[in-house]
């Protein structure tokens, strides 16, 4: 099985230095989809309703042979917007 590095990026890049084996290119794939969206809730800034993922793999010899994006965006409808400003006196 082959080492793989699984990088996050949501503005600042943080790198895997320790790797996951993968036996082939839909493993990689699988270990992408659980990750990410792992990553991705625990990262979500509070009061923030915009925020884009991204997951590079590299392999042995540092090359990126995959990437997957997740994209987490909430709208406010209705009644329930919550004010944005202070009212005026």
């Amino acid at each position: 099985m082959a080492r793989y590095f699984f990088d996050f990026y949501d503005g600042e890049m943080r790198r895997d230095t320790e790797g996951t084996e993968c036996a082939g290119p839909e493993e990689v794939r699988r270990e992408a989809m659980h990750t990410l969206p792992a990553i991705a809730k625990q990262m979500i800034p509070a009061g923030s309703d915009a925020q884009a993922f991204l997951l590079l793999v590299r392999n042995e010899a540092n090359v990126t042979v995959y990437t997957a994006t997740l994209t987490f965006a909430g709208l406010w409808l209705g009644e329930t917007v919550p004010p944005t400003e202070a009212p005026s006196l």
